[in-house]
């Protein structure tokens, strides 16, 4: 099978797998996914998706970010932007492992949260002005049946009032 060209997130992930210690099945299944299919991502024959790269990050303990920017979904100006954060509460001392863990995962939550927000946001507001324009258009088309049947009345009551010819 011809490789898909998909990165260096194959190679990279393989090198992360092993500086953990992990075999091929381990990482597989600390991360939720088919031992096949992750070696299928190692040797570049797949391309994994964001959640599956978050899913392996996780398994790792690395951040999704530096998975994204190897298998390209992420630009690497980008990546330091989102890094901040993380890297702050990571290098303060005052807290313990398990509250940094606490609020790096807080943190994951509240951007993925506001991402999923500014998606609905966009699809509500293309559909209000979807929705405002098949309005209007069946308010126009509401005043001109009304106007037609207007017509109709007014012709019928031209009929009815005029005296019998015969």
């Amino acid at each position: 099978m011809a490789s898909l060209n998909v990165g260096n997130v194959g190679e990279f992930l393989r090198e992360q797998r092993r500086n953990a210690k992990l075999s091929l099945r381990q990482l597989a299944d600390a991360a939720g996914v088919s031992n096949p299919y992750l070696s299928q991502i190692e040797r570049g024959l797949r391309k994994p998706s964001a959640d599956i790269l978050q899913q392996l990050a996780r398994a790792l303990r690395i951040s999704a970010e530096t998975l994204y920017v190897q298998a390209g979904i992420l630009d690497e100006r980008e990546r330091d932007d989102l890094l901040q954060v993380p890297a702050a509460i990571l290098a303060d001392s005052s807290i313990n492992e398990g509250q940094k863990q606490a609020l790096l995962q807080i943190y994951e939550s509240f951007r993925k949260e506001n991402a999923g927000s500014a998606a609905t946001a966009k699809q509500s507001k293309d559909a209000k002005h979807g929705n405002d324009a098949g309005h209007a258009r069946a308010a126009q088309t509401a005043q001109a049946a009304g106007a037609a049947a207007a017509d109709g009345e007014d012709e019928a009551d031209a009929e009815a009032s005029e005296p019998d010819a015969r």
